[in-house]
């Protein structure tokens, strides 16, 4: 059966708020809910991870959150010098939107699918958002992996490196940015939050970089979900909720997250396990991907 051919892919609505999405089959696959990170479209899931869990009868449902890709846009402009003032003196932020309701734009698409429960992996923001899947809609939940997050609100104290936060801040204020622009700032972040070594800048990534950009050009929303990021309480009591068994799955040298917030999940979160990936950073490449799958799998056997 050639299971490229068992995809589709269309809008769930959340009150208005349309969220693209591609549900990768097989039909009679495990539902698999994944979540991604900041300013991520659905594309950027590595095709190695579908395709791993595609083979071994796991059903992804990839989307786009809400703000980039081919979701629904919001128009608040985030003020950039204040909100950073604000950030740094810990004081309260304002934002369009919240991690919750970023968290029931995934249940809705659930809901459109008719899937009354799933099994959720999210990463980075995505790890987010799935930490409030699953403690508050529980019941819709059967397992949770969470790769390169966190439960705790970054803060002065708990930031990306000063390099990757100096990249995000220019990603943020330039949301207008050519598609060249766009490409030599992927580069250098890739080459940041990537395994240390690995090529970025070839013809191949050149490619997706482009097709990517013109499926969404519109970047503004990078700075709207990082505010949402910035705003949101943090979660280190709420995880205490979580009942799904959790795999937590953490780089050693991760830029962008740093590991001592996989070993803090790991002590609130009640069923989790905790695996530490010599060499990787904030990606999931295919030699990083190897690393876990195994986990991986017996991690979603259990739970299924």
């Amino acid at each position: 059966m050639d299971l490229e051919k068992q995809y589709s892919e269309g809008y769930a609505d959340n009150n208005g708020v349309k969220i693209f999405y591609h549900d990768h089959g097989p039909a009679d696959g495990e539902p698999i809910l994944l979540v991604h990170g900041l300013g991520a479209q659905l594309v950027h899931w590595p095709e190695h991870l579908i395709d791993f869990l595609k083979e071994h009868n796991y059903r992804p449902i990839t989307y786009d959150n809400r703000d980039v890709g081919l979701s629904s846009r919001f128009v608040g402009e985030p003020a950039f010098v204040l909100d950073y003032v604000k950030y740094f003196l810990r004081l309260p932020l304002k934002s369009e939107y919240t991690i919750d309701d970023m968290a029931e734009d995934g249940i809705k698409l659930l809901d459109s699918l008719g899937i009354k429960k799933a099994h959720i992996l999210g990463t980075s923001m995505g790890g987010m958002i799935a930490q409030i899947i699953s403690s508050q809609y529980s019941e819709r939940v059967k397992s949770l992996t969470l790769i390169a997050s966190t439960a705790s609100t970054p803060s002065p104290l708990n930031a990306p490196t000063s390099e990757v936060r100096e990249l995000m801040m220019q990603r943020s204020k330039n949301p207008n940015a050519s598609v060249e622009e766009v490409y030599e700032r992927e580069v250098k972040i890739v080459t940041l939050i990537g395994m240390e070594g690995r090529v970025v800048d070839t013809p191949e990534f050149r490619e997706d970089t482009f097709k990517n950009f013109e499926r969404a050009a519109d970047g503004s929303g990078y700075a709207r979900q990082m505010l949402a990021i910035l705003a949101s309480k943090n979660r280190l009591q709420k995880v205490k909720k979580i009942k799904a068994a959790t795999l937590i799955i953490h780089g050693e040298y991760d830029p962008m997250i740093d590991v001592k917030n996989a070993y803090t999940m790991h002590k609130l979160i009640p069923q989790s396990s905790l695996e530490i990936i010599p060499g990787m950073r904030h990606l999931i490449e295919p030699e990083v991907l190897e690393m876990f799958e195994e986990k991986l799998l017996e991690h979603l056997k259990l739970c299924s």
